[in-house]
């Protein structure tokens, strides 16, 4: 290949990954009557960042905006988390990642070390079709993030909405992903710790250990949205 198509590739990719942001009728936040009696609150109701500030900071990075009425990670600025800490809780949301992109929901972490990863569990978020952490099982959306990869790929495209439902209970963790469950462990337990041996996060000792944290989203330098993020403590 020519030197001058050598440069260009690179540019041709980034083209081709360019995914347009939601449309202001796709970000909905809403609770209906039930959800509000049984206790759910949002997390962001489409217009601020309040219940938000970025990790080690008392503000949002400027990469976190609203879009079109969606929270998003357009610029790299540091993870994000919520200001309020969470022990045993479900948390519901939709996110929307740009195509070729990789972003996560983190939780129980605290900031201790120099990203959420060093504390919290992450669920992944991943263009599963284009992006080259795919190829690890382990790796793929809806995944416990290197510790337990989902047995089957429910995620839909780069550039529409994906569901996600996870509930924390004590030690007990289950993630679902577009109805379906990806993940379920018992943090702490002798088949969680064979897990972490074999991991990345072997050396960080508090690493899943808290028995409360914060909810965080991940800066990992890709386009994603997020909407109707809501929470109930249990």
């Amino acid at each position: 290949m020519t030197r001058w198509l050598l440069c260009l590739l690179p540019l041709l990719q980034a083209c081709a990954h360019t995914t347009p942001p939601p449309s202001a009728d796709e970000c909905v936040h809403a609770l209906d009557e039930a959800e509000r009696a049984a206790g759910w609150t949002l997390l962001f109701d489409g217009s601020d960042l309040a219940q938000w500030r970025g990790y080690k900071a008392d503000t949002p990075g400027e990469g976190w905006t609203v879009q079109s009425g969606c929270l998003a990670h357009v610029a790299s600025s540091g993870d994000l988390i919520t200001r309020a800490r969470f022990a045993d809780f479900e948390l519901k949301l939709d996110w929307r990642i740009s195509a070729g992109g990789n972003s996560g929901i983190f939780l129980r972490g605290d900031e201790q070390g120099p990203t959420m990863h060093w504390s919290g569990f992450e669920m992944q978020v991943l263009d599963n079709a284009r992006h080259p952490d795919a190829v690890y099982p382990s790796h793929r959306a809806g995944a416990y993030y290197d510790m337990i990869a989902p047995d089957h790929d429910t995620t839909r495209p780069a550039g529409t909405w994906n569901t996600v439902h996870i509930t924390v209970r004590g030690d007990d963790v289950v993630f679902r992903l577009n109805g379906r469950e990806t993940a379920r462990f018992r943090l702490g337990s002798s088949a969680w710790q064979a897990l972490l041996q074999q991991s990345k996060f072997t050396d960080r000792p508090r690493y899943g250990t808290l028995n409360e944290g914060h909810i965080g989203l991940q800066d990992h330098g890709d386009a994603v949205w997020y909407r109707n993020i809501r929470v109930r403590r249990l």
